[in-house]
């Protein structure tokens, strides 16, 4: 087998960004062998520089930011490009015309996962900007799959976890508690299973606590990119 192609990651919040390259070098060894993974370059602006756009509808911005991170990855030998933040994905269209690499995208992914595993509606969460987007609609419709998002309260009070604890690393049980009842009503709903559209999701839910199987993007991410970097020099 020849080496492994070149991962490059376009990094945005700090704890997602951390998740996808753990789950990478881990679980490179169950391709590689022990202690191997392909070669990784993560380039992380500050957040702040993302969410001054993000606050003002600015997508464009958020774009030529992505772009200044492809570019520098691409410097350093990264043959394709991922990107382990959720909500940014909104600005991927604006990206990839003018990439010099090409991208794994995680609605896309995630969406195969659902497929693979037989789900057929999905509950979303994420960040407010995430969940009012078309970037998980586009990916599940093209897939056949239906999906509720969270009530605008609900919404809310998500996003200010995400915002104001996952980012920095903080995990409180009421927060989880929050999640687990948004998921119980998605499930009461008629949900089968729940997509974690935020990377910094799955540090707090999963299939032990979550009354509805989960999606977790960030791994499903982390595992597509390794696929992708094994498979492409095989």
């Amino acid at each position: 087998m020849n080496k492994p192609l070149h991962i490059g990651i376009v990094a945005c919040s700090a704890e997602g960004a951390a998740l996808c390259y753990r789950t990478i070098c881990t679980e490179g060894a169950d391709l590689l062998g022990p202690h191997a993974h392909p070669e990784v370059s993560m380039h992380t602006p500050p957040l702040a520089d993302y969410m001054e756009r993000i606050y003002r509808n600015d997508w464009a911005g958020v774009a030529e930011l992505m772009l200044d991170s492809a570019h520098k990855l691409a410097a350093t030998g990264a043959d394709f490009l991922i990107c382990p933040d959720n909500t940014i994905h909104q600005a991927l269209p604006l990206v990839r015309p003018r990439s010099p690499r090409p991208w794994l995208h995680i609605a896309e992914e995630v969406a195969r996962e659902a497929v693979s595993r037989g789900y057929r509606r999905l509950g979303l969460t994420g960040t407010r900007w995430l969940v009012m987007s078309d970037v998980y609609p586009q990916a599940l419709a093209a897939h056949g799959l239906a999906f509720q998002r969270p009530s605008d309260a609900d919404r809310d009070e998500i996003n200010r976890i995400i915002m104001d604890e996952l980012v920095y690393g903080r995990f409180k049980p009421e927060s989880v508690a929050v999640f687990q009842r948004v998921i119980e009503g998605f499930k009461r709903d008629g949900c089968d299973a729940v997509v974690l559209g935020c990377t910094e999701i799955p540090l707090i839910i999963h299939d032990g606590n979550s009354a509805l199987p989960t999606l977790d993007s960030t791994r499903l991410l982390a595992r597509a990119a390794l696929r992708q970097a094994v498979q492409a020099n095989r």
